[in-house]
Parts: structure tokens; sequence; C-alpha cells
């Protein structure tokens, strides 16, 4: 089943943000990682590295909100009030295929659907009414 959740991009203080959530809703993160543990990651400064770059947070049972800092030395730019998007996990590859292409037509593609470190094949793009989305497919643990 597809599930939609939503996504945030703060400038840098995604972590601030999660803590606050939490101490509302309660529970734990379901997964937390930071830039320092990706591919590439050494080469950023030791501030950057330290900055959020995927967090999971389920606030209640099928209710998961996402986030990550924006980081400005990548490019990445952050409007607040424009700082969500929706992002869809799918069932397989083909269904991702579908629905990226099907909600992107006539939008600006950001990233083309391909495969990622974080094995998944993944894309994202802003559809033709100026909405953000994300389309994620995990592929099977080996």
């Amino acid at each position: 089943m597809t599930t939609i959740n939503p996504y945030f991009s703060f400038l840098g203080n995604t972590e601030e943000v999660f803590l606050f959530y939490k101490s509302v809703f309660g529970g734990e993160f379901a997964g937390l990682q930071r830039f320092k543990d990706i591919p590439g990651g050494e080469n950023m400064s030791a501030d950057e590295q330290e900055k959020i770059m995927h967090i999971t947070y389920e606030i209640a049972p099928g209710y998961v909100l996402m986030g990550t800092d924006s980081l400005e030395s990548a490019g990445h730019t952050v409007n607040i009030g424009n700082h969500i998007s929706l992002s869809i996990g799918t069932d397989s590859k083909e269904e991702a295929e579908r629905l990226f292409n099907g909600l992107s037509a006539g939008g600006e593609i950001e990233m083309p659907l391909q495969d990622t470190f974080w094995n998944a094949y993944f894309g994202a793009f802003t559809d033709k009414f100026g909405v953000k989305w994300m389309v994620n497919y995990d592929y099977p643990q080996k």
C-alpha cells in the first residue's frame, strides 16, 4: 500500500524542531541519520556533518513526520511556508515510476528517479501546481 507523509526541510534546526515535536507527542524517533554518516560526509564542515540528513518520527501509529536540514553549501534553499514536501512510499519500483511520471507531468523535476545510497529508488519534483513531492521505493533488505 502506498503511504504519503509530510517531509519538512529546515535551515539547520531540524533536530531542534523534531525534539520539540517529540516533547509534545512523546515516543521515539524511528530513524535519524546525520550528514557525517553518508558517503561524502567526511568532506563537509564539522558543523554540517552534525546536521540531520534524514529523520523519521512516528507521532502516532501510521502517522509519520520526516525531515532534513537543507544545506546552503549544497545549493539547497528553503522558503518558510513552502518547505514541506509530500513523500510517497511505494510497494514497487513500477508503482514509483507510475506515480512519479504521472504527478511530475508538466512540473519541474528536481531529482529524477534513481537508485540511492540508502538502498532505495527515489526521485523528487514540484508538480505543475507548485506542490513538492518525493517518491521512494525501498528495496528489500538483503
